[in-house]
């Protein structure tokens, strides 16, 4: 389709294709332009490279990158956070029904997810399998369980992965759980986490096994964190197969979670009685399709980019402290139907705890009931790219539906 563009070009005279960046008007560090130019030196990549406006330096690949492969696929173009994403549901309770103290209720949300590194981000013992719905997890875990035996049958090394374990957990890091009203004072029930340890495992076991075969094949790479699997070979449909898998255990996750969530909030004793059915959205944006772009079938991945074909719904997560967006895909062929994950980050977790106070985190997430401790100095709003600018430089890519602002937030 033919429509008007945000986007810039980097053209670096040993780029096999370009790279297309929509970031007018947001910071790009300069380490991850070069890692983009990288990226398209690879001789299999189709028509360029996308990068979002969240775009900033990941593991081989960008984060914030979208890359067309055809018939090859590098593993760190998906990453080890597979399938990570968002859910987002609109309950029926309104701004006005919510308790002054919103503490309790971030209490009862921590209560009902396994987080962080409590327990090592698995249930207490003493409570039995996750809480309140382990039936929820058993069926869960049951559509998964036999493809799961198959893969670690043929690739030992991922026996030891917390697969089961992990399932309907929220993990650390940037992964989080809030509450949050849009334009009209409605509530909606967020959340952010993907394929957990299993997911970590698969990724990192199958982009050490590509080295060796690069080592094996004497290739030479840009970067080693580039190898691939050229389409055809065992370790491709191996690949395939086991990050479609963790793909799947993602999305269950998600579900289990939330499941989780809204159960125990309306078993709860600080909210009313509510209905939770209206409206939901559950997206990837670590992951890697097969999708028809410029005439032909490709390996599309994005790490740090979400979906956004025209009329596709997505969640655009800003910080802790900023404003998040659910949006409408444009549809836009260049950007290969693609768009950013959220804000991106702006500097390092550990540049981040070098620079901001907790007198800084406290300021910049006032109003926000969340933690305000050292511990997540790292995931400040000021570790993060400004929202609204990121929305701007996509302007092309997709429409804003619901503008959201959180009012309760639980980190991992």
């Amino acid at each position: 389709m033919s429509m008007r563009t945000n986007y810039d070009v980097i053209n670096a005279p040993q780029q096999h294709v370009p790279v297309k960046t929509w970031t007018q008007g947001v910071p790009v560090e300069d380490k991850a332009r070069k890692q983009l130019s990288r990226i398209a030196e690879m001789p299999f990549i189709h028509k360029w490279v996308a990068a979002m406006p969240d775009v900033h330096v990941g593991m081989g690949a960008t984060i914030g990158s979208v890359i067309p492969m055809d018939r090859a696929i590098i593993p760190a173009a998906v990453g080890v956070d597979i399938g990570c994403g968002m859910m987002a549901v609109r309950t029926s309770i309104t701004a006005s029904q919510l308790p002054d103290n919103l503490a309790p209720v971030r209490g009862v949300i921590e209560a009902a997810v396994p987080h962080g590194r409590t327990h090592n981000g698995k249930p207490s013992r003493d409570k039995g399998a996750w809480g309140n719905v382990p039936d929820v997890v058993d069926n869960a875990w049951s559509d998964l369980a036999d493809e799961f035996m198959e893969l670690t049958d043929k690739h030992r090394a991922l026996r030891k992965a917390n697969a089961r374990p992990h399932l309907g957990t929220l993990g650390t890091g940037n992964h989080f759980i809030e509450l949050c009203l849009d334009e009209q004072g409605r509530v909606w029930v967020m959340l952010h986490s993907g394929s957990r340890g299993v997911g970590n495992r698969i990724g990192s076991y199958f982009i050490e096994l590509a080295k060796k075969d690069m080592e094996t094949y004497f290739i030479n790479l840009p970067d080693r964190d580039l190898s691939y699997f050229p389409q055809g070979t065992e370790h491709f449909t191996d690949y395939i197969g086991a990050v479609d898998w963790a793909q799947r255990f993602a999305m269950r996750n998600r579900e289990v979670m939330m499941a989780a969530v809204l159960k125990a909030m309306k078993k709860s004793k600080v909210l009313p009685r509510f209905e939770s059915h209206l409206e939901a959205v559950n997206c990837h944006h670590n992951y890697v399709a097969r999708e028809h772009h410029y005439g032909k079938n490709v390996w599309l991945t994005r790490k740090g980019a979400v979906r956004a074909r025209k009329g596709d719904l997505g969640i655009i997560p800003g910080s802790m402290g900023a404003r998040s967006f659910i949006v409408r895909g444009l549809g836009n062929d260049e950007s290969f139907h693609s768009c950013s994950h959220g804000a991106g980050r702006v500097m390092s977790r550990t540049a981040a705890k070098r620079q901001f106070t907790l007198k800084d985190h406290r300021r910049a997430t006032e109003g926000v009931e969340c933690r305000k401790d050292k511990d997540v100095l790292d995931e400040t709003p000021g570790a993060y790219k400004d929202i609204d600018a990121v929305m701007a430089a996509q302007s092309d890519l997709v429409e804003v539906v619901y503008t959201l602002k959180q009012v309760v937030c639980v980190k991992g």
